[in-house]
C-alpha cells in the first residue's frame, strides 16, 4: 500500500555518526563527573595538590577556587574547571585521588604494610632496625619514644594518641620516600 515515512531532514550519511556520538544526558554526566574531580582537586591540601601532575592552567584555577568563597564566584570556577578537566585524561587525576583517599588496592596494602609494621615494631623493638633500614632519614630517637608511649597508653587504657601518632610516622616516611621515587618512575616512561 503506501510506503514507510521518510524523514526529510535526516541525512542517509549522518546516520552512523549520530549513534557514535553520546546522547546529551551521557555528555552531562560526563561532565559533572569532571567537576566532581575538580571539587575534590580543590579539597586537597597544598602538599597532596603539589604531587599531582597537571596542566598550568588547571592547577592556577584550581589555587584559585580555593580563594574564592562566595558561592556564585565558587560555582562558576568549578564549572570553569569542569571546562578545563575536558582538555586533560583525567584518569592519572582519578587514579591519584583514589590513592589519597585510600580507596586504591595499592593504597589499602600500602596501609596493612604499615599497621603491620607498626604492630611489628610495638611488640619488638628491634624492629627499628627494619625501619632505619627502609627510611634512613628516619628520627630513631623520636619512634623510640612514640613506642614507648603508645606501650604505657595501652596499659593505662588511654586513648591512643602516640599509637596513631607512630603511624603516621610511618605513612609520614614512606610518602617522602614515595616522592622521591616517583621522578626516576616517569623519567623511564
Amino acid at each position: 500500500m503506501s510506503a514507510a515515512p521518510q524523514d526529510h531532514h535526516a541525512r542517509p550519511d549522518d546516520g552512523d555518526d549520530v549513534d557514535a556520538r553520546p546522547s546529551k544526558s551521557a555528555r552531562k554526566r560526563e561532565m559533572h563527573a569532571l567537576q566532581a574531580i575538580g571539587e575534590e582537586l580543590v579539597a586537597l591540601s597544598s602538599d597532596k595538590l603539589a604531587r599531582l601532575e597537571m596542566p598550568d592552567e588547571l592547577r592556577a584555577a584550581v589555587m584559585d577556587a580555593r580563594r574564592f568563597n562566595k558561592h556564585e564566584a565558587r560555582r562558576r570556577q568549578m564549572q570553569y574547571i569542569g571546562r578545563l578537566m575536558r582538555d586533560v585524561d583525567s584518569e592519572p587525576l582519578r587514579a591519584a585521588l583514589d590513592a589519597f583517599n585510600g580507596v586504591s588496592k595499592e593504597e589499602v596494602a600500602r596501609h596493612h604494610r604499615l599497621e603491620r609494621l607498626r604492630e611489628d615494631f610495638l611488640g619488638d623493638e628491634q624492629v627499628a632496625g627494619r625501619i632505619v633500614a627502609q627510611w634512613p632519614a628516619a628520627d630513631l630517637q623520636h619512634l623510640r619514644a612514640l613506642r614507648r608511649k603508645a606501650l604505657r597508653e595501652r596499659e593505662q587504657d588511654k586513648p591512643p594518641r602516640a599509637y596513631r601518632e607512630l603511624f603516621r610516622v610511618l605513612r609520614d616516611l614512606d610518602d617522602v620516600r614515595a616522592a622521591e621515587d616517583e621522578p626516576t618512575n616517569t623519567e623511564n616512561s
